[in-house]
């Protein structure tokens, strides 16, 4: 058994989306840092990503728009021509674009399935393929989201994707058993983020939010990395496939 803190020592992870500094990637990326990773952070806001990649010790930034075929596997190359190998892989990246159905406009709808759906499928396949040639297996952490688990009211292009998203992780972890990768899918809930910001919600309508999970408050980026490093580590060896909801018990 591996010491408290070097549970990931000598493993490379890329986390896609973590430029933000309050966001969910760069969380991801503090946690599993300091648990002894080599931590590269992917996004495509690069003088943020730069500054967060910066604040965390030993970390890289990579550019990636993760809806792009060739940007995934340049990225990819890089990291194996630099590390070796690649163990784990975080798709957090993700865009939220509420709306009903009747009122979805069409960009709308190919701009969220582009990134959230597409960009995960892009990064299992890019990441699956580094991982089968360095052949020390890995995990695959895809971010979905409790709109992924339910039909969530007013989230039509946005609960596709994460739906789209649960699938695929599935598919993927009876496809990749053989080459011990396991892949698991994360829901989270309500998180205190920027997208949660960007939705322009109210006090009232954050403290309705925070009140409608039996725990009583908001997620913050923590809980989702927590979730995140258990999935990533010997830990959770037999796990793959399966969907992890981080709510607060809202879905529950």
């Amino acid at each position: 058994m591996s010491e408290p803190g070097t549970e990931m020592a000598g493993r490379v992870v890329l986390i896609t989306g973590g430029g933000r500094e309050k966001g969910q990637g760069a969380a991801e990326g503090r946690l599993f840092a300091s648990h002894g990773a080599t931590v590269i952070l992917a996004d495509v806001l690069d003088e943020e990503g730069e500054r967060t990649a910066g604040s965390i010790e030993g970390a890289e930034y990579l550019h990636l728009d993760v809806t792009s075929e060739a940007e995934w596997d340049a990225v990819v190359a890089d990291i194996m021509a630099r590390h070796g190998r690649l163990d784990v892989l975080i798709n957090n990246a993700g865009i939220a674009r509420m709306g009903r159905l009747v009122n979805t406009p069409m960009s709308d709808w190919d701009l969220t399935i582009a990134v959230n759906q597409t960009g995960v499928f892009l990064g299992m396949r890019a990441g699956a393929k580094a991982m089968i040639e360095a052949d020390n297996g890995g995990s695959i952490v895809n971010i979905s989201s409790v709109a992924g688990m339910v039909g969530l009211f007013g989230s039509t292009a946005y609960g596709a994707s994460k739906w789209a998203v649960r699938g695929m992780t599935k598919i993927a972890a009876k496809e990749l058993g053989r080459h011990q990768i396991r892949v698991n899918s994360i829901h989270p809930g309500f998180i205190d983020t920027d997208m949660l910001a960007q939705g322009n919600f109210d006090d009232e309508t954050r403290a309705k939010m925070a009140r409608s999970a039996p725990i009583g408050r908001l997620g913050v980026p923590e809980d989702i990395a927590n979730m995140a490093l258990y999935l990533s580590t010997d830990a959770a060896g037999f796990v793959t496939g399966q969907e992890f909801v981080v709510d607060g018990g809202w879905y529950g």
